[in-house]
Protein backbone atom coordinates (compact mmCIF):
# COMPACT_ATOMS: atom_id res chain seq x y z
CA UNK A 1 0.00 0.00 0.00
CA UNK A 2 1.22 3.52 -0.89
CA UNK A 3 1.72 5.94 2.32
CA UNK A 4 0.34 8.28 1.05
CA UNK A 5 -3.03 6.28 1.23
CA UNK A 6 -2.89 5.91 4.91
CA UNK A 7 -1.98 9.07 5.61
CA UNK A 8 -5.08 10.54 3.62
CA UNK A 9 -6.73 8.02 5.77
CA UNK A 10 -4.73 9.34 9.35
CA UNK A 11 -5.90 12.81 8.47
CA UNK A 12 -9.44 11.81 7.90
CA UNK A 13 -9.66 10.32 10.97
CA UNK A 14 -7.48 12.67 12.93
CA UNK A 15 -9.92 15.38 12.04
CA UNK A 16 -13.14 14.48 11.91
CA UNK A 17 -14.11 15.63 15.54
CA UNK A 18 -17.42 17.31 16.23
CA UNK A 19 -16.58 20.60 14.43
CA UNK A 20 -17.19 23.33 16.97
CA UNK A 21 -17.15 27.12 15.77
CA UNK A 22 -16.48 30.31 17.31
CA UNK A 23 -18.10 33.71 16.56
CA UNK A 24 -16.47 37.09 17.21
CA UNK A 25 -15.00 37.80 20.75
CA UNK A 26 -15.22 40.99 22.58
CA UNK A 27 -11.47 40.60 24.42
CA UNK A 28 -9.12 42.75 22.63
CA UNK A 29 -5.33 40.48 23.07
CA UNK A 30 -2.08 41.35 22.10
CA UNK A 31 -1.60 37.26 21.09
CA UNK A 32 -1.77 36.56 17.81
CA UNK A 33 -5.95 37.00 16.43
CA UNK A 34 -7.60 34.90 13.39
CA UNK A 35 -10.05 36.89 13.80
CA UNK A 36 -9.53 38.05 10.08
CA UNK A 37 -9.28 34.30 8.74
CA UNK A 38 -12.60 33.38 7.06
CA UNK A 39 -14.69 30.24 8.64
CA UNK A 40 -15.58 27.83 6.55
CA UNK A 41 -18.19 25.22 6.56
CA UNK A 42 -20.08 24.55 10.09
CA UNK A 43 -17.32 26.64 11.37
CA UNK A 44 -19.90 29.64 10.93
CA UNK A 45 -22.10 28.54 13.58
CA UNK A 46 -21.91 29.75 16.78
CA UNK A 47 -19.61 28.83 19.20
CA UNK A 48 -17.24 30.05 22.36
CA UNK A 49 -14.31 32.22 21.56
CA UNK A 50 -10.99 32.88 23.80
CA UNK A 51 -7.76 31.81 23.93
CA UNK A 52 -5.45 28.81 23.39
CA UNK A 53 -2.05 28.81 24.08
CA UNK A 54 0.36 26.53 21.84
CA UNK A 55 3.63 26.05 23.72
CA UNK A 56 6.46 24.53 21.54
CA UNK A 57 9.50 23.56 23.30
CA UNK A 58 12.71 23.96 21.06
CA UNK A 59 13.81 25.11 17.13
CA UNK A 60 16.58 22.81 16.96
CA UNK A 61 14.39 20.31 14.98
CA UNK A 62 13.09 22.13 12.15
CA UNK A 63 9.48 20.36 12.21
CA UNK A 64 8.47 22.73 14.94
CA UNK A 65 8.21 26.35 13.31
CA UNK A 66 8.11 24.60 9.75
CA UNK A 67 5.29 22.57 10.00
CA UNK A 68 3.62 22.00 13.78
CA UNK A 69 2.84 26.05 14.47
CA UNK A 70 1.92 27.09 10.59
CA UNK A 71 -0.36 24.02 10.52
CA UNK A 72 -2.10 24.24 14.00
CA UNK A 73 -2.44 28.24 13.58
CA UNK A 74 -4.52 27.74 10.24
CA UNK A 75 -6.65 25.08 11.36
CA UNK A 76 -7.52 27.20 14.63
CA UNK A 77 -7.81 29.76 12.30
CA UNK A 78 -10.57 27.78 10.34
CA UNK A 79 -12.40 26.32 13.07
CA UNK A 80 -12.76 29.68 15.19
CA UNK A 81 -12.07 32.21 13.35
CA UNK A 82 -12.64 34.74 17.23
CA UNK A 83 -10.31 32.66 19.06
CA UNK A 84 -6.77 34.39 19.76
CA UNK A 85 -3.66 32.25 19.92
CA UNK A 86 -0.96 32.99 22.48
CA UNK A 87 2.03 30.91 20.97
CA UNK A 88 5.87 30.74 22.81
CA UNK A 89 8.48 28.20 22.13
CA UNK A 90 10.98 27.38 24.48
CA UNK A 91 13.82 27.39 23.10
CA UNK A 92 14.50 23.69 24.76
CA UNK A 93 14.34 26.09 28.44
CA UNK A 94 12.00 24.00 30.44
CA UNK A 95 12.50 26.64 33.22
CA UNK A 96 11.50 29.01 30.33
CA UNK A 97 8.33 27.12 29.00
CA UNK A 98 7.23 26.90 32.74
CA UNK A 99 7.38 30.90 32.39
CA UNK A 100 5.72 30.94 29.02
CA UNK A 101 2.78 28.50 30.51
CA UNK A 102 2.34 31.03 33.92
CA UNK A 103 2.17 34.17 30.61
CA UNK A 104 -0.32 32.10 28.89
CA UNK A 105 -2.27 31.61 32.13
CA UNK A 106 -1.73 35.14 33.21
CA UNK A 107 -3.07 36.72 29.76
CA UNK A 108 -6.61 34.46 29.60
CA UNK A 109 -5.52 31.33 28.13
CA UNK A 110 -8.51 28.61 28.15
CA UNK A 111 -7.05 25.65 26.65
CA UNK A 112 -3.19 24.93 27.01
CA UNK A 113 -1.78 23.06 23.72
CA UNK A 114 1.72 21.68 25.88
CA UNK A 115 4.57 19.62 23.75
CA UNK A 116 7.24 19.78 27.12
CA UNK A 117 10.92 20.20 26.86
CA UNK A 118 11.14 18.17 30.19
CA UNK A 119 8.31 15.41 30.15
CA UNK A 120 8.59 15.13 33.89
CA UNK A 121 8.64 18.91 35.21
CA UNK A 122 5.97 19.80 32.79
CA UNK A 123 3.68 17.73 35.08
CA UNK A 124 3.48 21.25 37.19
CA UNK A 125 2.11 23.27 34.26
CA UNK A 126 -0.59 20.62 34.34
CA UNK A 127 -1.23 20.96 37.90
CA UNK A 128 -0.91 25.21 37.82
CA UNK A 129 -3.64 24.91 34.78
CA UNK A 130 -5.58 22.80 36.60
CA UNK A 131 -6.40 25.10 39.70
CA UNK A 132 -7.93 27.80 36.69
CA UNK A 133 -10.10 24.55 35.53
CA UNK A 134 -7.80 25.44 32.21
CA UNK A 135 -7.14 21.72 30.32
CA UNK A 136 -4.08 21.14 29.00
CA UNK A 137 -3.47 18.58 25.63
CA UNK A 138 -0.15 16.50 25.90
CA UNK A 139 0.92 17.48 22.08
CA UNK A 140 3.76 14.95 20.47
CA UNK A 141 5.23 14.11 23.90
CA UNK A 142 3.86 13.02 26.96
CA UNK A 143 3.55 14.77 29.85
CA UNK A 144 4.27 12.00 32.91
CA UNK A 145 2.48 11.75 36.45
CA UNK A 146 -0.20 14.93 35.76
CA UNK A 147 -3.47 14.86 34.55
CA UNK A 148 -3.53 16.26 30.90
CA UNK A 149 -7.27 15.84 28.54
CA UNK A 150 -5.30 14.17 26.26
CA UNK A 151 -2.51 13.15 24.67
CA UNK A 152 -1.85 13.42 20.98
CA UNK A 153 1.45 11.91 19.10
CA UNK A 154 2.19 8.71 16.92
CA UNK A 155 3.06 5.42 18.01
CA UNK A 156 6.63 6.36 19.27
CA UNK A 157 7.81 2.70 20.35
CA UNK A 158 6.78 1.97 16.48
CA UNK A 159 8.71 4.66 15.57
CA UNK A 160 12.23 3.18 17.37
CA UNK A 161 11.00 -0.41 15.91
CA UNK A 162 10.98 0.91 12.61
CA UNK A 163 14.81 2.46 13.08
CA UNK A 164 15.72 -0.62 14.72
CA UNK A 165 14.46 -2.67 12.03
CA UNK A 166 15.54 -0.69 8.65
CA UNK A 167 19.01 -0.62 10.57
CA UNK A 168 19.26 -4.63 10.66
CA UNK A 169 17.73 -4.97 6.89
CA UNK A 170 19.59 -3.11 5.35
CA UNK A 171 22.83 -4.26 7.18
CA UNK A 172 21.88 -7.89 6.70
CA UNK A 173 20.82 -7.28 2.72
CA UNK A 174 24.74 -5.85 2.87
CA UNK A 175 25.71 -9.42 4.71
CA UNK A 176 26.90 -7.51 7.58
CA UNK A 177 24.35 -9.80 10.02
CA UNK A 178 26.57 -9.34 13.11
CA UNK A 179 28.87 -6.05 14.01
CA UNK A 180 28.86 -3.01 16.15
CA UNK A 181 27.04 -0.25 16.02
CA UNK A 182 26.41 3.42 17.49
CA UNK A 183 23.62 4.32 18.73
CA UNK A 184 22.72 8.08 18.97
CA UNK A 185 19.39 8.55 21.01
CA UNK A 186 17.40 11.95 22.09
CA UNK A 187 17.04 13.73 25.06
CA UNK A 188 17.18 12.43 28.17
CA UNK A 189 14.51 14.33 29.24
CA UNK A 190 11.94 14.27 26.13
CA UNK A 191 9.95 10.88 27.09
CA UNK A 192 9.35 10.21 23.01
CA UNK A 193 13.49 9.72 23.09
CA UNK A 194 12.85 6.93 25.65
CA UNK A 195 10.59 5.46 23.44
CA UNK A 196 12.25 5.40 20.64
CA UNK A 197 15.42 3.98 22.00
CA UNK A 198 12.99 1.32 23.49
CA UNK A 199 11.76 0.25 19.97
CA UNK A 200 15.00 0.61 18.30
CA UNK A 201 16.38 -2.01 21.40
CA UNK A 202 13.59 -4.11 20.72
CA UNK A 203 14.90 -4.86 17.46
CA UNK A 204 18.10 -4.62 17.53
CA UNK A 205 18.92 -6.54 21.02
CA UNK A 206 17.80 -9.80 19.66
CA UNK A 207 19.72 -9.26 15.49
CA UNK A 208 22.78 -10.35 16.28
CA UNK A 209 24.15 -6.81 16.14
CA UNK A 210 26.41 -5.45 19.29
CA UNK A 211 26.00 -2.11 20.42
CA UNK A 212 29.44 -0.97 21.41
CA UNK A 213 28.58 2.80 21.76
CA UNK A 214 25.53 4.64 23.18
CA UNK A 215 24.86 8.16 23.94
CA UNK A 216 22.10 10.07 24.79
CA UNK A 217 22.07 13.74 23.20
CA UNK A 218 20.91 16.65 25.48
CA UNK A 219 18.56 19.16 23.78
CA UNK A 220 18.42 17.18 20.95
CA UNK A 221 21.81 19.20 19.88
CA UNK A 222 22.98 18.70 15.97
CA UNK A 223 26.26 19.83 17.87
CA UNK A 224 26.13 17.27 20.51
CA UNK A 225 25.72 14.37 18.05
CA UNK A 226 28.65 15.01 16.17
CA UNK A 227 30.27 15.34 19.65
CA UNK A 228 29.42 12.41 20.88
CA UNK A 229 29.70 10.33 17.03
CA UNK A 230 33.68 11.38 16.71
CA UNK A 231 34.04 10.58 20.47
CA UNK A 232 32.31 6.84 18.91
CA UNK A 233 34.83 7.02 15.81
CA UNK A 234 37.79 8.07 18.39
CA UNK A 235 36.69 4.60 20.38
CA UNK A 236 36.33 2.18 17.93
CA UNK A 237 38.37 3.19 14.91
CA UNK A 238 37.14 4.53 11.38
CA UNK A 239 36.33 0.99 10.65
CA UNK A 240 35.01 -0.15 13.86
CA UNK A 241 31.25 -0.03 13.03
CA UNK A 242 29.59 -1.03 10.52
CA UNK A 243 25.60 1.21 11.41
CA UNK A 244 24.45 4.01 13.09
CA UNK A 245 21.29 4.48 15.29
CA UNK A 246 20.24 8.15 15.30
CA UNK A 247 17.09 8.84 16.58
CA UNK A 248 16.23 11.83 14.92
CA UNK A 249 17.31 13.69 11.40
CA UNK A 250 18.84 16.83 13.41
CA UNK A 251 21.12 13.61 15.34
CA UNK A 252 21.92 12.54 11.87
CA UNK A 253 23.64 15.97 10.28
CA UNK A 254 25.96 15.67 13.07
CA UNK A 255 26.87 12.16 13.04
CA UNK A 256 27.10 13.10 8.77
CA UNK A 257 29.43 16.11 9.74
CA UNK A 258 31.48 13.79 11.76
CA UNK A 259 31.93 11.10 9.80
CA UNK A 260 33.37 13.08 7.30
CA UNK A 261 35.49 14.83 9.26
CA UNK A 262 37.32 11.71 10.30
CA UNK A 263 37.68 10.14 6.92
CA UNK A 264 34.62 7.63 7.34
CA UNK A 265 32.41 7.47 3.79
CA UNK A 266 28.84 7.73 5.34
CA UNK A 267 27.54 6.21 1.83
CA UNK A 268 28.99 2.89 3.16
CA UNK A 269 27.50 2.87 6.63
CA UNK A 270 23.71 3.07 6.95
CA UNK A 271 22.60 5.88 9.50
CA UNK A 272 18.67 5.95 10.81
CA UNK A 273 16.83 9.28 11.23
CA UNK A 274 13.04 10.79 12.23
CA UNK A 275 10.89 13.18 10.87
CA UNK A 276 11.92 13.79 7.20
CA UNK A 277 13.40 17.21 7.52
CA UNK A 278 14.50 18.68 4.69
CA UNK A 279 17.66 17.89 5.28
CA UNK A 280 17.36 14.74 5.88
CA UNK A 281 15.50 13.56 2.80
CA UNK A 282 18.51 15.26 0.64
CA UNK A 283 21.15 13.46 2.49
CA UNK A 284 18.95 10.16 1.49
CA UNK A 285 18.62 10.60 -1.84
CA UNK A 286 22.34 11.77 -1.57
CA UNK A 287 23.13 8.15 -0.24
CA UNK A 288 24.39 10.05 3.25
CA UNK A 289 21.57 8.88 5.31
CA UNK A 290 20.07 5.67 4.93
CA UNK A 291 16.18 6.10 6.49
CA UNK A 292 14.30 8.46 8.16
CA UNK A 293 10.50 8.24 9.76
CA UNK A 294 7.53 10.26 8.33
CA UNK A 295 5.33 11.25 10.70
CA UNK A 296 2.39 13.32 9.28
CA UNK A 297 2.59 16.22 11.34
CA UNK A 298 -0.18 18.39 9.91
CA UNK A 299 -2.60 16.28 10.69
CA UNK A 300 -0.95 15.47 14.23
CA UNK A 301 -1.07 19.33 14.74
CA UNK A 302 -4.72 19.93 13.15
CA UNK A 303 -6.03 17.81 15.17
CA UNK A 304 -4.47 18.97 17.93
CA UNK A 305 -6.01 22.59 17.11
CA UNK A 306 -9.60 20.28 16.84
CA UNK A 307 -9.43 18.97 19.90
CA UNK A 308 -8.53 22.38 21.94
CA UNK A 309 -11.74 23.74 20.04
CA UNK A 310 -13.52 20.92 21.67
CA UNK A 311 -12.37 21.85 24.82
CA UNK A 312 -13.25 25.27 24.92
CA UNK A 313 -16.93 24.63 23.83
CA UNK A 314 -16.88 22.23 26.29
CA UNK A 315 -17.39 19.20 23.61
CA UNK A 316 -16.39 15.38 23.11
CA UNK A 317 -14.30 14.42 19.92
CA UNK A 318 -16.14 12.30 17.70
CA UNK A 319 -16.38 8.83 18.51
CA UNK A 320 -13.03 6.88 17.12
CA UNK A 321 -10.78 9.82 17.01
CA UNK A 322 -9.42 8.89 20.67
CA UNK A 323 -8.19 5.36 19.57
CA UNK A 324 -6.07 4.73 22.70
CA UNK A 325 -5.08 5.18 26.19
CA UNK A 326 -1.37 5.99 27.49
CA UNK A 327 -0.32 5.40 31.28
CA UNK A 328 1.77 8.50 31.92
CA UNK A 329 2.22 7.05 35.35
CA UNK A 330 -1.04 8.51 37.30
CA UNK A 331 -3.88 8.09 34.93
CA UNK A 332 -4.35 6.33 31.56
CA UNK A 333 -4.44 9.36 29.24
CA UNK A 334 -7.30 9.47 26.41
CA UNK A 335 -5.12 9.27 23.23
CA UNK A 336 -5.17 9.82 19.68
CA UNK A 337 -2.22 7.85 18.12
CA UNK A 338 -1.34 8.41 14.60
CA UNK A 339 0.63 5.96 12.62
CA UNK A 340 4.73 6.44 11.40
CA UNK A 341 6.29 5.22 8.12
CA UNK A 342 9.81 4.22 7.12
CA UNK A 343 10.88 6.15 4.31
CA UNK A 344 13.93 5.22 2.32
CA UNK A 345 15.29 6.28 -1.02
CA UNK A 346 12.90 3.95 -2.68
CA UNK A 347 9.64 5.33 -1.56
CA UNK A 348 10.64 9.04 -0.95
CA UNK A 349 8.89 10.03 -3.67
CA UNK A 350 5.76 7.65 -3.05
CA UNK A 351 4.98 9.12 0.27
CA UNK A 352 6.94 12.68 1.50
CA UNK A 353 6.35 13.92 -1.93
CA UNK A 354 3.49 12.07 -3.13
CA UNK A 355 1.35 14.04 0.25
CA UNK A 356 3.37 17.19 -0.34
CA UNK A 357 5.12 17.02 3.06
CA UNK A 358 7.69 18.78 0.72
CA UNK A 359 7.89 19.65 -2.76
CA UNK A 360 10.45 18.60 -5.53
CA UNK A 361 11.32 22.17 -6.16
CA UNK A 362 12.51 22.34 -2.26
CA UNK A 363 14.23 18.92 -2.55
CA UNK A 364 16.03 19.13 -5.56
CA UNK A 365 18.22 22.36 -5.50
CA UNK A 366 22.10 22.38 -6.27
CA UNK A 367 23.67 19.48 -5.67
CA UNK A 368 21.16 16.99 -5.33
CA UNK A 369 19.45 17.39 -8.22
CA UNK A 370 21.01 14.92 -10.09
CA UNK A 371 20.30 12.25 -7.34
CA UNK A 372 16.28 13.56 -7.18
CA UNK A 373 16.53 12.21 -11.07
CA UNK A 374 18.26 8.98 -10.10
CA UNK A 375 15.49 8.32 -8.43
CA UNK A 376 12.93 9.59 -10.62
CA UNK A 377 11.87 12.43 -8.62
CA UNK A 378 12.43 14.61 -11.69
Amino acid sequence: MRSSKWVSVVAAAALTFGVAACGSDDNNSSTTSSNSAASTGSSSSAGKTGKIALLLPESKTARYESQDRPSFTAKLKELCSGCDLIYSNADQDAAKQQSQAEAALTNGAKVIVLDPVDSASAASIVTRAAQQRVPVISYDRLILNSKPAYYISFDNVKVGQLQGQSLVDKLKADGKSSGKIVMINGAPTDNNAKLFKQGAHSVIDKSGLKVAKEYDTPDWSQDKAQSEMEQAITALGKNGFVGVYSANDGNAAGIVAAMKSNGVDPTKIPITGQDAQLDGVQRILAGQQYMTVYKAIKPEAEAAAQLAVNLLNGQQPANGVVNGKTNNGTIDVPSVLLRPVAVTKDNVKDTIIADGFWKPSQICVGQYAAACKSAGIQ
